[in-house]
């Protein structure tokens, strides 16, 4: 696994090593830090969310799942989009990882999987992800400096939280093992999150801008928030108005308490049958809220039993 990865202009001579860019000297006047404690607040709500906190329990239909890929596809394509134009920009210059980073190309290949070959004339963007993609395109023409704010937020929570939500994803969708639909999450070209994440941290502090200019990019970054949350608040309310067939998940692959690798394991591949045969009644049966209860119940004690957990 590489310890080096090239920086923004490619150049051969120009390469930044990981370990080089660990950050022994953070002072609470650097930007990375400014962002942490002036997004905490935000932070929490967003993870508050009904949307938010459905998913990390495995509460996802797949329908909504799609819903959510969509809006991510014109929220990065407009990020993206500004980042490329401002890769010049000392402003922005020094954060531009396009190989490392870029996630359209990822989420095109998801809504391929899940809408087909003709998926672009199936998309559509919505109301709240419209408002977010306006503020991206303003910024990124009009304000460059706070660019750095949009891609801030998106990127470092990919890496981070972000590989959970992969994780529930995959189990509560039975998304195919080999990762279909959830490219959006995996950075192929990021070797370690954790040392790219001190890089790009570095690379933040390291930019020339005054004091207002930092407090205006935190203020941008709690609005990046904002708009995440309109979005997160649009899907919940699609959710609530789809029916309970539509959700694929089975039975809650997370609690929402404690590690998530411990979590419990309920799911069973159910086989197929005829519509009159009797294990298609016995499953038309198990839909009943009183015969879930009583079969979730069962499950838990036969899942503890024979100790399968999520990985």
């Amino acid at each position: 696994m590489p310890s080096a990865l090239e920086s923004p202009e490619g150049g051969e001579e120009d390469i930044l090593r990981y370990e080089e860019m660990e950050d022994n000297a953070v002072s609470p006047l650097d930007l990375s830090e400014l962002l942490k404690e002036g997004t905490k607040e935000s932070h929490d709500r967003a993870e508050n969310t009904q949307f938010v906190k459905d998913f990390l329990k495995g509460r996802i239909k797949k329908e909504l799942f799609k819903l959510a890929t969509v809006a991510l596809y014109f929220t990065y394509s407009a990020l993206e989009e500004e980042m490329d134009r401002n890769k010049d920009n000392p402003v922005f210059a020094p954060l531009y990882f396009p190989v490392e980073l870029h996630r359209r190309e990822a989420l095109a290949k998801d809504l391929k999987y899940f809408y087909g070959e003709d998926w672009k004339e199936k998309i559509q963007c919505s109301e709240a992800t419209q408002q977010y993609v306006d503020r991206i395109h303003h910024v990124g023409q009009h304000e460059p400096e706070l660019l750095v704010a949009h891609a801030y937020t998106r990127y470092m929570g990919d890496l981070s939280g972000g590989q959970v939500l992969k994780k529930v994803a995959q189990r509560a969708l039975k998304l195919p093992s080999t990762e279909e639909g959830i490219q959006f999450y995996v950075f192929d070209n990021v070797s370690n999150a954790q040392q790219f994440k001190q890089l790009y941290r570095a690379r933040m502090n390291a930019l020339d801008l005054d004091k207002n200019t930092k407090e205006r990019i935190v203020e941008e970054a709690n609005k990046a928030f904002r708009f995440n949350m309109q979005v997160f608040d649009e899907l919940d309310k699609i959710g609530r108005s789809l029916s309970e067939e539509a959700q694929d998940g089975g039975f809650p692959v997370h609690d929402g308490k404690g590690d998530i690798r411990k979590c419990p394991y309920y799911a069973d591949k159910l086989g197929t049958a005829s519509p009159g045969c009797p294990f298609h009644a016995a499953v038309g049966l198990a839909r009943q809220p009183l015969v879930q209860l009583v079969l979730a119940a069962c499950m838990a004690v036969a899942a503890g039993a024979a100790a399968w957990y999520i990985l």
